[in-house]
């Protein structure tokens, strides 16, 4: 969290507590929403958080504490200043879990008891003063988390899933009290079997959020906890958080590498499948970037750590898998929409009911059992983890794949993708260029001199490539003056007094040099072989033409067709002139090419086929993909490329395998089924259930025994996500 006189908002997680269903969400993001200076407020049930975008010269987290404080939770600010000290929502959960438990087992070896002697037909004084004796505690020590968050709700005018459970359980046991001394039927069981169940599904509940949560638990596991630094000369073992940005460390075989950073000294194989998923260990030499968490393997490495506590990789990543598990999918809206009149809508249909039974002089007792199990079948909560629940899952068994989603809507927007267009290089080929042809009647050394070493000025990957071809000849390159770079198009600039230009055709017609019939028959048969050709000039005339190659991933192929089988039409975009892109494309079975797109005009491209009435994803890697990455309606950044990149995706790959974009369509889509299936059963659960309980046709216990099934059944469904791609 940073402040600056610039720009004041800030961004705060919060822990929450004291929410039972998704209408107590909706109400803490409503307040929080309300107060000065707030822009944004998003509360997420499931993970039991908040996040909270605000202008901190209007507000301050105090006030937002107090603020919510007032309708009965509490949420606490959780400011993490590095990994190391995170806490994880599964903490909570574990937490959360033993404590429902207790009570659990608390209630249910004094409800066992209070069952049997209902149920056998004991129908004497001393059955029924046990049975009393026996309730209370189920209801107002073990059971007491309900009615206190009803209470709490109340005094604010407000209702919850708690008022529900707590409005059920208290008729049957202040009837039963009141039957208790005029001898009618007691309900006492009813009361306890009840609360019971609840307990039941919330310890169920606790258990399997917190195996939905456990991706960051397991990412956070991943980091050092220690790091051995150099000083004086002298190798010192601290603790990782102590590392700061430039100390030197050493990193033995078999250790973790504790921070990002660069290889000075060594060479080594890294284990960096924690981070891209990949098995294969990658090999690094000095200058290379190295990454927090990941296994040095063989040899000894001394790095430079450049990125430290909440800016390492494995940081950023825990902060991408929380933000998508904090935010709040469009089809949301429709449940919270519902959750935020469920209650109050529930309790006037129990009232209606028991006034309708009461009317059609039905007995008391068989009003009573209706209205009760219209309160208990009723309660919201499946539809509120129905969502958050499937998302928690969904962007967690990604970052195990080295998938990760940033934002929740990213889930339902996957399905209605039309096209995946495909910046070539880096993402569809491995973007590492050699030089292959060479093509001049002048001499081929002194032609390659002057190429080389206008290229060697640049820094373009192309332009390195014809200079590493130069050196491997034993050509000494030269100093260049009045370098130019020409963005798309070429270099020029004067080596030993003579003005050069390398580049594309117009480029060197720009300069005014001319084009022999034999350089530019040469430049088409080379860029029918999917090379990128370049012609080189000076003296007023093209003096040759230089053709350099990159090689396709291994996946790019069966990532193409595997797009296609599922409806998705694949495009390729590129700077090659269009000779050059459609061999290209054809070895893949690409047939919409976007060929001569300069840097600058890739946006322009994702524009225009958005005008086509298309849903466009973009994959791509560099500073120049950014803009195109952000007006796409998908952004699919490649992790291995630049910071810019990332942080205009939407999802993150962090490996650059072609394979992993459709991974990220599959489990998308998969994810936002399940998130469908949740709420179709939530809903169909609540819409069934309840004219049934109206009806007389479902008891109290049958009720609370199904509504806890139906929240575990949420969530199972959803943990059905974790066994995606094994």
């Amino acid at each position: 969290m940073t402040k600056t006189l610039e720009n004041p908002t800030s961004e705060t997680r919060f822990d929450v507590e004291g929410m039972s269903c998704a209408s107590c969400a909706l109400r803490v993001e409503r307040i929080l929403s309300r107060q000065p200076g707030v822009s944004e407020a998003s509360v997420n049930f499931a993970g039991a958080e908040a996040r909270v975008v605000y202008d901190q010269d209007q507000v301050g987290v105090g006030s937002l504490v107090e603020a919510v404080r007032k309708i009965g939770y509490e949420i606490t600010p959780v400011i993490p200043e590095s990994i190391e000290n995170r806490r994880p929502v599964t903490e909570r959960y574990t937490v959360e879990a033993r404590a429902q438990r207790r009570n659990l087992i608390g209630a249910a070896l004094l409800t066992i008891p209070v069952a049997v002697l209902a149920m056998a037909g004991v129908d004497t004084t001393w059955s029924r003063l046990v049975q009393l004796v026996l309730t209370t505690p189920v209801l107002f020590l073990f059971g007491r988390q309900f009615h206190r968050n009803a209470w709490l709700r109340a005094r604010s005018f407000d209702a919850s899933m708690d008022t529900l459970v707590s409005l059920g359980t208290l008729t049957a046991y202040l009837f039963s009290v009141w039957s208790l001394f005029e001898g009618e039927h007691l309900y006492f069981e009813t009361a306890a079997i009840i609360t019971t169940f609840i307990l039941l599904g919330r310890y169920f509940e606790a258990l399997a959020k917190g195996r939905a949560s456990s991706a960051i638990a397991r990412l956070l596991e991943l980091g050092a906890k220690e790091a051995r630094v150099l000083r004086e000369g002298r190798e010192l073992e601290i603790p990782v958080e102590d590392v700061v940005s430039g100390d030197l460390l050493v990193v033995r075989p078999g250790e973790k590498i504790p921070v990002d950073g660069e290889v000075l000294e060594g060479m080594s194989s890294v284990d960096e499948s924690m981070l891209t998923g990949e098995s294969v260990p990658v090999d690094h030499v000095p200058g290379d970037r190295v990454f927090g968490a990941t296994v040095n393997q063989q040899g000894r490495l001394v790095i430079k750590a450049t990125r430290v506590g909440a800016e390492t990789t494995l940081a950023r990543i825990v902060g991408m898998v929380e933000e998508a598990q904090a935010s709040k999918a469009p089809v949301q809206r429709l449940a919270d929409r519902v959750s935020r009149v469920f209650v109050p809508v529930v309790m006037v249909v129990a009232a209606g009911t028991f006034a309708g039974w009461t009317l059609g002089e039905s007995s008391v007792t068989a009003a009573f059992t209706a209205a009760v199990a219209v309160l208990i079948i009723a309660c919201p909560c499946a539809l509120g983890l129905a969502t958050p629940i499937g998302i928690m899952v969904g962007s967690g068994r990604g970052a195990e794949i080295g998938v990760f989603f940033k934002r929740a809507d990213t889930f339902e927007r996957s399905r209605e993708i039309d096209v995946v267009v495909f910046d070539k290089t880096g993402t569809l080929t491995e973007g590492i260029m050699s030089l292959t042809d060479v093509v001049t009647y002048e001499d081929e050394r002194r032609f390659l001199y002057l190429t080389a070493s206008l290229e060697a000025a640049g820094s373009h990957p192309i332009g390195k490539a014809v200079a590493l071809g130069a050196e491997e000849r034993d050509i000494e390159l030269g100093t260049v003056d009045e370098f130019v770079n020409h963005p798309g198009m070429g270099v020029t600039g004067k080596i030993d007094g003579i003005q050069v230009v390398v580049g594309k055709e117009k480029l060197v017609a720009d300069a005014g040099l001319r084009l022999p019939s034999a350089y530019a028959e040469a430049m088409e048969r080379l860029e029918t072989e999917a090379k990128t050709v370049f012609l080189a000039g000076w003296d007023g005339e093209v003096r040759g033409a230089i053709a350099v190659a990159d090689s396709l991933k291994p996946t790019a192929l069966t990532a193409v067709t595997e797009l296609g089988a599922m409806g998705v039409e694949v495009a390729m975009l590129t700077g090659d002139n269009e000779r050059t892109a459609a061999a290209i494309a054809a070895q893949l079975g690409i047939t919409r090419v976007l060929a001569e797109v300069l840097p600058e005009d890739k946006v322009e491209e994702v524009r225009r086929l958005q005008a086509e009435g298309l849903v466009v994803a973009f994959v791509g890697d560099g500073v120049n993909d950014a803009p195109a990455l952000t007006q796409a309606d998908l952004g699919i950044a490649i992790g291995t490329g630049t910071d810019v990149a990332i942080e205009a995706g939407d999802v993150v790959l962090m490996s650059g395998d072609p394979a992993l974009v459709v991974r990220v369509m599959r489990l998308a889509r998969r994810t936002f089924r399940t998130i469908v299936q949740n709420l179709f059963w939530a809903f169909f659960y609540n819409v069934a259930a309840i004219p049934l309980a109206a009806l007389g046709m479902l008891h109290p216990m049958i009720a609370a025994g199904a509504m806890a099934f139906s929240s575990v059944s949420v969530v199972a469904n959803s943990l059905r996500l974790r066994r995606f791609g094994r």
